[in-house]
């Protein structure tokens, strides 16, 4: 045991950490109020979108506007992985890491094994922690998004992705990010952006749909709301790791 001018000291570095790391939980608290709000709003909306969006693709037999749900034969893969920009946060990084290897040792390991997947990072730490491991080629970097988080900058960094699934440099593309839950719970979580998952039919709405008239078309309304959701959905899973981000930093 040290003497005691070593416990003094040892006591005073234990009360300053205690001093610091308790502004650090209030400002989180503060921020996760208003992130877990912006999260709460959107949800709906972009559920609402994808379920109207389902209903009318499913009437369209053969359109053009039905070209984001095609499955092709994968050549090329992008992942998408949302992490944070600063550390602190517990395990909020670290699981999302191996979430993302986990994922793609299990859907694209023959593609991994041949350097034919991507990624895209938003966020500073996921870039990092890519960039150590040295397996993936990070083809865009978006770090410091979180400062000011607004659906014009994710539109610029979806739109990006949209084009490049156009041209067919993709042919798949997943995004990884961890959802919130509550302040205590997040969940390291895998969808797929595109192709767009085929919505499944509902019976009972099929059964009770109404005749509506569509201008200009459907297929003109179709192809606009599927930019419109996949703009809305991508910006969803960033509020979600938003908020989920200051949830674990107060936890943490």
């Amino acid at each position: 045991m040290g003497n005691l001018k070593e416990v003094r000291q040892r006591i005073v570095s234990v009360n300053s950490t205690q001093q610091i790391t308790r502004a650090m939980k209030v400002v989180s608290a503060a921020k996760l109020r208003r992130a877990q709000q912006r999260i709460t709003q959107m949800r709906p909306y972009a559920l609402k979108l994808q379920y109207m969006l389902g209903q009318l693709s499913n009437s369209l037999e053969d359109s053009d506007a039905l070209k984001w749900y095609k499955v092709r034969k994968i050549n090329r893969v992008l992942v998408i992985v949302v992490t944070s920009d600063r550390g602190l946060a517990g395990s909020f990084n670290s699981q999302l890491g191996k979430e993302v290897l986990r994922n793609i040792e299990a859907d694209y390991k023959e593609y991994y094994s041949t350097k034919k997947v991507d990624l895209i990072a938003v966020g500073k730490k996921g870039r990092d922690i890519f960039k150590r491991h040295g397996s993936m080629d990070i083809v865009q970097e978006n770090v410091s998004l979180f400062q000011n988080l607004t659906f014009e900058a994710a539109d610029e960094i979806i739109s990006w992705i949209m084009d490049q699934y156009l041209t067919g440099k993709y042919d798949a593309i997943d995004i990884v990010y961890n959802q919130f839950r509550n302040a205590a719970v997040f969940i390291p979580t895998v969808e797929r952006l595109l192709p767009v998952p085929v919505p499944a039919k509902d019976a009972k709405a099929t059964a009770h749909a109404v005749d509506y008239i569509f201008e200009p078309s459907k297929e003109a309304i179709v192809s606009e709301l599927i930019a419109k959701s996949l703009k809305v959905n991508f910006f969803r899973t960033l509020l979600e790791s938003n908020a989920a981000e200051h949830g674990a930093r107060m936890t943490a």
